[in-house]
């Protein structure tokens, strides 16, 4: 039986120390307009995709919510036959958290995006305006500019001059940046978080150079009408046996970071007991590079580039008060980033690189396997098209159906499919080029008289070169039809500048909403 629990419950159950998994069954869109503070986001259209990930242990408390209770219902039923044994439903969903006069967090990654503020205000980090940068690069003087981001966001864009290196990579690779302990470092992102941890990971970790954040990153150069740079390839150096020295004493640094904040140490049969354990939930994670990773995969070790996971914690963790153990085969770059996570407050460990079982690491949940759909060739598609015997569903993020789709497509996502469907559809044709996420969707379609659910990938220059018609609709679905999608957020790349002072504006007052409780949730040691 799936029960209710109150608003008032919750927040008493919230910060009780035991473990928790809050959770959002809403789109993007609507999760990023407004959630709870400790809330992670698992939506309905996939939902079986990615609960074994955030939730690896069946036997976790679990709460879920929509805007009311309908679509947390069904989400509730899908955990409970998957075998999720402690399932509720918020009652009232977000709207009866707001009446009962609880915030609601705008955005996206709030715990992390606070956390950086927090850091800011604690440790007092040094910054730098745009301003004061583009004079030091106008009058030559020596600064080097790192940009703690992603090599996929950094190309899209960057500071001119600017090297990409991730915040996790910095005190690892700084020696191979930096030639002398004088000239200025400046760490950027695309607005204040990552500026922010990354600068202060340096100082941290002991840099003797003068190291700053830039203020309000990549946003805060374009808004003093700067020019920013597109498509750079610069980025960090790699890491060789001639740099032991320095990595010597990064090494002596880390070690003193881990032992300063508490993070600890744990043996690799201690962590496959970890991950076997009914009773608790323990994530264990690479934080080195996708490149490092992809040469060295260890079963059972997943992959979160430190930096993301700093900021984006809950996008890896569903779970709150769980366990996490990073593992790097440096001894830099994991303590580095279980010092940060220990201050968000997690039990935080490290794995010794070189106790590592070369087996891997069983326990934990598996992905559910998801009924295959039958994949319809493009020819085929064609044929039934011109017949006028198919309704064509688009499930593809509503920004990419707006961009290109077949004419004869409507865009749906599986909490609205079925009633998007309508009555003895026939033979039904799911475009989306995630097979899961359609097989998913087809799913809610048992009760539709649908003869036949069939899948199609995308493939626009196929579809037009065979004759299909593709059309683009700048303008449908309409803007509050795409629930999958946070305009806020996204906007302030694309030459809104009113939308980047938006942002930023958020991101500095999400200390003000916070309440006590929330703000209890950091350990930052000064």
């Amino acid at each position: 039986m799936i029960r209710f629990i109150s608003p008032q419950a919750l927040k008493r159950q919230l910060s009780d120390g035991c473990e928790i998994a809050l959770l959002d069954t809403r789109e993007h869109g609507q999760y990023g307009e407004g959630h709870p503070f400790y809330s992670a986001h698992l939506p309905y259209s996939r939902l079986e995709l990615d609960a074994h990930r955030l939730m690896p242990n069946k036997a976790v408390r679990i709460v879920l919510f929509g805007q009311n209770n309908a679509l947390a219902n069904l989400a509730a039923s899908r955990l409970t036959s998957l075998g999720y044994q402690d399932v509720a439903i918020l009652e009232g969903g977000v709207d009866g958290w707001a009446a009962a006069g609880y915030a609601l967090f705008k955005g996206v990654h709030v715990p992390s995006k606070a956390f950086g503020e927090f850091v800011e205000l604690q440790y007092g980090t040094p910054h730098v305006s745009a301003q004061q940068l583009k004079t030091w690069f106008d009058t030559k003087q020596p600064v080097v500019v790192l940009d703690g981001r992603p090599k996929s966001e950094f190309r899209k864009m960057s500071i001119p001059g600017a090297v990409c290196c991730p915040n996790a990579e910095l005190a690892y690779r700084i020696h191979a940046l930096v030639a002398d302990e004088e000239t200025p470092i400046v760490v950027n992102c695309a607005g204040r978080t990552r500026s922010i941890i990354g600068a202060q990971s340096l100082i941290n970790m002991g840099i003797a150079n003068p190291v700053y954040a830039l203020e309000n990153g990549t946003q805060g150069w374009y808004l003093n009408d700067f020019q920013l740079g597109h498509g750079s390839a610069a980025h960090y150096p790699d890491v060789g046996q001639r740099d032991s020295a320095a990595l010597a004493a990064r090494r002596v640094a880390a070690k003193a970071l881990v032992k300063k904040h508490e993070v600890g140490s744990v043996s690799s049969s201690q962590v496959g007991d970890w991950l076997s354990d009914k009773t608790r939930t323990t994530y264990l994670f690479d934080v080195r590079t996708p490149e490092e990773f992809a040469a060295s995969v260890v079963p059972g070790i997943v992959h979160a580039e430190g930096g993301q996971l700093l900021q984006g914690t809950d996008l890896y963790v569903g779970v709150r008060n769980a366990r996490i153990v990073l593992y790097d085969t440096d001894g830099v770059r994991a303590p580095l980033v279980a010092s940060w996570l220990a201050q968000l407050g997690f039990e935080t460990h490290l794995l010794d690189a070189g106790d590592v079982s070369p087996k891997g690491y069983a326990g934990g949940n598996e992905r559910p396997a998801v009924p295959a759909l039958e994949e319809i060739a493009p020819e085929r598609l064609l044929a039934l098209v011109r017949d006028g015997s198919v309704r064509i569903l688009d499930l593809r993020p509503s920004q990419e159906y707006r961009q290109a789709h077949l004419a004869d497509a409507c865009w749906s996502t599986r909490s609205r499919i079925a009633n998007d469907v309508g009555r003895e559809p026939g033979l039904v044709v799911l475009v989306d080029n995630e097979p899961g996420r359609a097989a998913l969707a087809a799913g809610e379609l048992a009760a539709s008289g649908a003869a036949q659910v069939l899948h199609a990938r995308a493939d626009i220059e196929q579809w037009e070169a065979i004759g299909l018609q593709v059309i683009t609709t700048p303008d449908f679905p309409p803007d509050e039809e795409c629930i999958d999608f946070l305009f806020f957020v996204h906007d302030r790349h694309d030459g809104n500048k009113e939308a980047a002072r938006q942002y930023l504006a958020w991101e500095t007052d999400l200390l003000d909403q916070m309440d006590e409780q929330e703000k209890a949730t950091y350990r930052l040691i000064n």
